[in-house]
C-alpha cells in the first residue's frame, strides 16, 4: 500500500514546522505507523532534532535529489524512536541552485519518493522556510501539506502567498494536492491575541483548522537541543501531549 506523504510547509520562519515534522512522525511511529521524515531544509534542524549529527551519515536529502543516491541508501533507522530518517545538512544549498538546470526538476523528490512508497504508512517531509525549488518539490511530491500558523501577530502572513502556490502547484503538477489543516502553534489560552488568531483562522479556513492546537511551552522548546521528540523528552507536559492528540485526530480522520 503506498504512503501518505504529507508535507509540514509554511514559508513564514519560526512557526513550528520542524517541531510539528519530528513529533509528528514520533506520534506516529509510537501508534505502531511505519513512518519516514524526509529533512528537506538545509539547516538540517530535523536531523539534528532526532539526535542525529553530520558524522552519522554519508549520504542525505542532496545526494538523493541529484540522482546520486536512492532515498533507501539515504536512509538512516533511528532505532530509538522507531523513525526512519533522510537527513539533511547545508550541502543541500547546493541542490537548489543545481536544480535549476535539471530536467523535470519539479518531481525529482516525487520520483524518488515513489521507489520507497510502499514500505511506508507515512511520509513526513520538514520543508524549509521558503517557496522555492525544494518546497516545490515537497508539494509535487505529497498527498496533503499541513500549515503550522504561529498564534502571534502577523499570523496570517505569508499564508495568502503558500495558498498561491499551491493552487499553482495543482493545476501544473499535482492536481490532487489537498490541505490536510492548518495547525496553530505557539498558543496561549490567557492570551486574547491567540484567541483571537485561532478565531479567525476557523472562520476564514472553515473545517480546515486542526482542533488540536500547540501551546508554548518549555519542554517542547528544549526538546531538540537532547535530540528527543518531546514525547520522549518529557511525555506528561502540554507539548507532548498536544502532538499526541494531533496524531489521534490525523489518524482519525484518515480512517
Amino acid at each position: 500500500m503506498k504512503a501518505k506523504t504529507i508535507s509540514i510547509s509554511n514559508q513564514k520562519g519560526g512557526v513550528g514546522k520542524t517541531t510539528t515534522a519530528i513529533n509528528l512522525s514520533a506520534g506516529l511511529a509510537i501508534t505502531g505507523k511505519k513512518v519516514l521524515l524526509i529533512d528537506l531544509d538545509p539547516q538540517g534542524n530535523a536531523t539534528s532534532g532526532l539526535g542525529i549529527s553530520n558524522d552519522k551519515f554519508d549520504y542525505n536529502i542532496y545526494h538523493v535529489l541529484i540522482g546520486r543516491k536512492t532515498i533507501k541508501r539515504a536512509t538512516i533507522n533511528v532505532r530509538e524512536f522507531a523513525i526512519d530518517l533522510v537527513p539533511s545538512d547545508i550541502s543541500l544549498i547546493g541542490a537548489k541552485i543545481e536544480l535549476i538546470t535539471s530536467e523535470s526538476r519539479e518531481s525529482l523528490l516525487k520520483d524518488a519518493i515513489s521507489k520507497s512508497s510502499d514500505s511506508y504508512d507515512f511520509i513526513i517531509i520538514d520543508c524549509p522556510p521558503s517557496l522555492g525549488i525544494l518546497t516545490i518539490n515537497a508539494l509535487v511530491a505529497s498527498d496533503s501539506v499541513i500549515i503550522p500558523v504561529q498564534c502571534e501577530y502577523y499570523a496570517m502572513e505569508g499564508v495568502a502567498q503558500l495558498l498561491n502556490t499551491i493552487r499553482l502547484v495543482r493545476a501544473t503538477y499535482n492536481a490532487t494536492l489537498d490541505i490536510e489543516g492548518f495547525l496553530l502553534t505557539m498558543y496561549d489560552k490567557r492570551n486574547n491575541l491567540s484567541i483571537q488568531v485561532a478565531n479567525e483562522m476557523r472562520q476564514h479556513f472553515s473545517g480546515k483548522v486542526f482542533s488540536t492546537h500547540v501551546p508554548r511551552n518549555v519542554r517542547l522548546s528544549e526538546s531538540p537541543s537532547f535530540g528527543k521528540p518531546v514525547i520522549y523528552y518529557e511525555e506528561k507536559c502540554a507539548g507532548a501531549q498536544s502532538y499526541l492528540a494531533l496524531t489521534e485526530e490525523l489518524l482519525s480522520e484518515a480512517s
